[in-house]
Order: structure tokens, then sequence, then C-alpha cells
């Protein structure tokens, strides 16, 4: 046993929560015969980045980090098009690193902070804390000790018998409160905890689990803080394993919606106008911040089609609109709350 030890306890929730995440997973890889069809494979990653990217304040929507990452012109400032190709550019590139290797963290920053600070790849040297408005809520580790406790950490990730699924959340929230970068370090613990997940599961690589954390983000932070002040990690780790848990639930829910009858090999039009409407549904419950023509794409309809599905569902009480025409967005109404608007 190594003499660090990351803060927490194995509660009966933890053990529960890996019980129906392993079951989803042999689910989800029964589906998809233990391998994504390389389209799966690039949109969960595209949804994977915008989504850690939107995390920490990037703009661009779905639809336009599709488009980068196809290499056409897209309106938007230049550091969030560089962020959107380095962070598409570390998530390909995960399956050449091992976790706990301290020169694969090192290159992995490399790759997502080139050309966005001077010192990618290298370990900070300053002082840095962590800001909620004027609020100072996380004061990390002096620089000096960086290198040490990454060390202690990496070890200890390599050498416990924990689960894959408490080891990744565990060593994600080690690594944010450590702070070992400059600039990077949430996209870079959401990376690593995918990596060391991958390593267990390789299908696990490709499943969106940030999409989930983008949606509730603020429970993110508030159990971030909380386990600083509790110096115990064991509900950030409970949070993470619900958002793993949840993001297989919407992988199911979204794969099962596209399958294709065995007995139909091409769907009419008619058959994809009937699925349309479940089809938004499902992917405005995964990533709320979703446009009709993010949609749209997503499924490969119109944006047309798209646009008389959502009006037809807003009809029926199963979806409303938000805000302004311009800048609002599309919201999925619970039976509670639909009962409400009939």
């Amino acid at each position: 046993m190594p003499a660090y030890q990351p803060p927490f306890q194995l509660t009966h929730r933890m053990t529960a929560q890996m019980s129906r995440i392993s079951e989803l997973l042999g689910e989800w890889n029964a589906i998809n015969r233990n391998t994504l069809v390389p389209q799966l494979r690039r949109g969960n990653r595209i949804r994977s980045l915008h989504a850690s990217l939107a995390i920490e304040q990037n703009t661009l929507t779905l639809e336009q980090v599709t488009a980068v990452l196809d290499g056409r012109i897209v309106l938007g400032s230049p550091r969030e098009i560089q962020e959107v190709r380095n962070a598409f550019a570390a998530y390909e590139a995960m399956e050449r690193w091992l976790p706990h290797r301290a020169e694969d963290v090192l290159a992995a920053h490399a790759l997502m902070m080139a050309a966005l600070v001077d010192d990618a790849g290298r370990w900070r040297r300053g002082s840095v804390g962590v800001m909620a408005g004027d609020k100072l809520v996380h004061m990390a580790p002096p620089a000096r000790r960086v290198p040490d406790l990454m060390h202690d950490l990496l070890h200890w990730l390599e050498t416990t018998d924990a689960h894959p699924l408490i080891a990744s959340t565990a060593f994600h929230y080690e690594f944010e409160f450590i702070h070992p970068f400059s600039d990077g370090n949430g996209r870079m613990g959401r990376l690593w905890q995918t990596l060391i997940l991958s390593r267990w599961q390789p299908m696990l690589a490709y499943l969106p689990v940030e999409t989930v954390i983008k949606r509730r983000q603020q429970e993110y932070y508030d159990q971030l803080g909380m386990a600083d002040a509790k110096a115990d990690c064991s509900g950030f780790i409970e949070f993470l394993l619900d958002a793993i848990e949840t993001g297989l639930r919407d992988a199911i829910q979204i794969e099962n919606a596209e399958k294709t009858p065995v007995e139909t090999p091409v769907e009419t039009p008619v058959e994809k106008s009937a699925k349309t409407p479940q089809r938004i549904l499902a992917l405005l419950r995964q990533q709320p911040e979703l446009t009709l023509a993010d949609i749209a794409q997503a499924i490969g309809r119109s944006p047309r089609a798209v646009e008389r599905a959502a009006a037809k569902l807003q009809t029926e009480g199963k979806l409303c609109y938000h805000g302004p025409k311009k800048g609002g967005r599309w919201m999925v109404l619970d039976d509670d709350k639909a009962k409400g608007r009939r």
C-alpha cells in the first residue's frame, strides 16, 4: 500500500453506483457490439470536448465546434477556435498515454494548451487560486510542492487496488486540488479521468460524461468546494459516478432511438420524421444548450424538419422555449411541468 491516499471513504452508495454502471456498460457494449462506429465515436468525442470547453467559458456552439474540426471557416475568437483544435488533438492522442506517467500528463497539457499559455507542458511556477466572482474559493498548494504532490498522486494511481471507477474520480478531485498547471486544470482533470476509465473499458473513451457535468456545472463546483472544506472527496466521487451513470443512460437512450429496425434496413422519410421528436428530446436532455441547428446536424435532418418537430412538441407541452428569440434556449418539460402548461 502506498503511503499517500486520497481523502475518501468507500460508501454503500458508491458500491451501488458501480454496480449500476457495470450493468449499463454491458448494455451499451451489447448495443454497439463492443465498438462504436466511427460516426458515433467522432460525434461523442466532439460533444465531450465541446462540453468540457463550455465549462471553461468557451462560447462556441456544438455546430461551430464541428465546423472547426471539419476545417470550415467559423466566426469566433481565435483563442476559442485554438482551444477546440487543441482539445481534439489531446483527446485523439489519449490512447498513446499511460495514466500514471508524469511525462504523459505534461505531454497532454502541452497539446491541450499549445499557443494558449507560455508554459504549456510544464508544472506551474507560481501561486494559483480558483475564484468565484471576487471570492477566492480555493488556494492551491505552493508551486514548489507541485512536482512532489503529482509524483505521489501518480504513484498512488499506478499502485492502488481501488476500482477504476473510484480511482479515476478520486484522481480527478486530487488533480483539481493540486492545480498543477497555471491554466487548463479543469479540462485536463476531465481528460485524465476519461483516460483512466478507457484503460479499464475502451468504450468509455467515447462516453461524453462532460456533457452531464456541464449540465450540472454548479453542483460540480459545489462538490469540489465541499470536498475541500471537509478534507474528504467522497461526495465528489459519488457526484462523478452519478454523472457516468447518467452519461451511459443518455448514450443508450440516444443510440436506441437511432437504431434502425432489423426488418427495415433503410428508414423511409416517414419513419425518420416519426423519430425526430424523440431524438430532439433525448439530445436536449443530454445537452440543454443545443440549438435546433445543432440538433439537425447531429441527427441528419434538415433544419426545417427539426423546427416543425419542435413546434409539435411545444403544442403537446413537452418542450418550451425560454428567453429572447436570439440567445434563449429550449427546455424539455417533465410530466409535472407539462401538466401545468396544459
